[in-house]
């Protein structure tokens, strides 16, 4: 078995598409999709069958693309226009809903997508506090939730996956610690325990989210840097195994992974090593078996592979593959062949 690694890249304007070995972990080229624009966030479909891609230079928009399942090439299905420069994008759970979030426009916004898998315009946008830079729905697809790092602040609302509307909750906002700028968010299965990076302190805060309201609590804060670090803090991205039980947040300033075991009764955390990995690792992504990371060094123009240890969630480097100009964002997805 074989799965596709998505590669977006802010400065030479393609997506590169890569073979990943299940076996050794080694990657082989499979295409090059010349988009256009400054491409930073990627987002998947529920099924794993389309690609998303916001253009955060002009003409600001989403581009769609269909998946073949059985090697990972794409096929441009049309674009939407967005309503600002969206620094993450990601559908709700249903999949016919585009959710984005605007770092510069301090906004989020909703967009329908077609049974195509084409999105439509926007048909709903919200001001949030400064620098909006993550937006998600609850895995029940009841809430939505998004990040403001300039207020330091999660904002939350209802959402109706029939319709796409979002309602503000009650109340809507969740106060972080001062100097935090929270920034993305992942959750375990259940909905029950969200998983928040501060970027400008290296920080990792465990939230209850009651399943009934939607309201979340922080429960603790558990450090990402690595021992020594010194100067200030610039985390990027976190994800969590398939399995839920190793949790990793990248680093951009110390070029570093983080890696924390996962408690499986509370989702609390403890630390459990750095690696180095590419220079200014912007973002990663964790195959659907959970053997194996994939990062994406914005500074080094490589993306660098990793085995995860089953009983430690330890990485051992593998190889890294050089790419495009500024790679930021990876995704992946298991195929059929």
């Amino acid at each position: 078995m074989t799965s596709a690694v998505f590669v977006s890249h802010a400065d030479s304007g393609e997506l590169r598409v890569f073979a990943l070995d299940d076996a050794t972990g080694a990657l082989s080229p499979i295409q090059q999709v010349a988009v256009g624009g400054m491409l930073m966030p990627m987002a998947l479909s529920p099924d794993r069958r389309r690609l998303y891609v916001a253009r955060r230079s002009e003409p600001l928009a989403v581009a769609a693309f269909a998946i073949d399942p059985a090697d990972g090439r794409l096929t441009a299905l049309g674009e939407a226009a967005l309503p600002h420069s969206m620094a993450y994008i990601a559908t709700d759970r249903s999949g016919r809903n585009l959710l984005s979030a605007s770092y510069g426009g301090h906004l989020i916004a909703v967009s329908p997508i077609g049974a195509d898998g084409v999105p439509g315009p926007a048909r709903q946008v919200l001001p949030t506090g400064p620098n909006a830079h993550c937006i998600q729905a609850d895995p029940a697809n009841r809430n939505v939730y998004a990040t403001s790092l300039g207020g330091g602040v999660l904002v939350h609302w209802r959402f109706d996956p029939a319709s796409g509307d979002l309602a503000e909750a009650e109340p809507n906002v969740l106060r972080l610690h001062a100097g935090s700028g929270p920034r993305h968010f992942v959750w375990d299965a259940q909905g029950r325990i969200m998983y928040l990076l501060g970027e400008l302190d290296g920080s990792v805060s465990r939230l209850g989210v009651d399943p009934e309201s939607g309201r979340a609590s922080v429960l603790d804060t558990i450090s990402a840097l690595p021992p020594g670090f010194a100067g200030e803090a610039w985390a990027a991205d976190l994800r969590l195994t398939p399995d839920g039980r190793f949790l990793y947040a990248s680093e951009r300033k110390s070029s570093t992974l983080a890696l924390f075991h996962v408690d499986p009764a509370s989702g609390k955390l403890t630390a459990a090593g750095h690696v180095r990995t590419e220079s200014q690792p912007r973002g990663f992504a964790i195959d659907p078996s959970g053997r194996f990371l994939v990062a994406a060094g914005q500074a080094s123009n490589r993306i660098a592979v990793y085995t995860i240890a089953a009983d430690s969630g330890a990485l051992a480097p593998c190889g890294a593959t050089p790419v495009g100009q500024g790679p930021n964002w990876v995704e992946i997805v298991r195929l059929e062949s």
